[in-house]
């Protein structure tokens, strides 16, 4: 299939596609025009690496788990002793992410500190109520 073929069938943009290419994710075929063709099976790989990325890895994180890519990922990943190394990648980004939620949460505070009427009402609720009786 073109590559326009599979960006539909995988609910995603011929851009993203070319930037899986570029990182290593992704390896189309070439028609004799030059044209990117893909398998039937590049479905699961782009299926998969949007998953990783959807369950909060990075593109870059994504690449040490590229063996991967071509069979069903688990719904919950098993602890094996030979895999520890991958899963590394997972125990840093969780602690990436710990730390960008403490971060947010500190600015919300902060925000909600200054201006105290946001912490009566849910924040999409204020600014819509706010903008509206203005």
């Amino acid at each position: 299939m073109l590559i326009g073929e599979l960006a539909t069938t995988t609910g995603t943009t011929t851009r993203t596609l070319r930037y899986y290419e570029e990182q290593g994710l992704l390896e189309p075929g070439r028609t004799t025009a030059g044209y990117r063709v893909y398998g039937p099976e590049a479905v699961l790989r782009v299926r998969n690496v949007r998953d990783l990325l959807a369950s909060g890895f990075t593109v870059e994180n994504v690449k040490c788990f590229v063996r991967y890519l071509d069979d069903d990922l688990p719904e919950v990943f098993t602890y094996t002793e030979s895999c520890a190394a991958h899963y590394e990648v997972g125990a840093r980004r969780v602690a990436e992410l710990h730390e960008r939620i403490e971060s947010l949460t500190r600015m919300r505070d902060t925000l909600v500190r200054r201006m105290p009427w946001l912490a009566a009402e849910p924040p999409a609720r204020a600014v819509t109520d706010r903008h509206s009786t203005a």
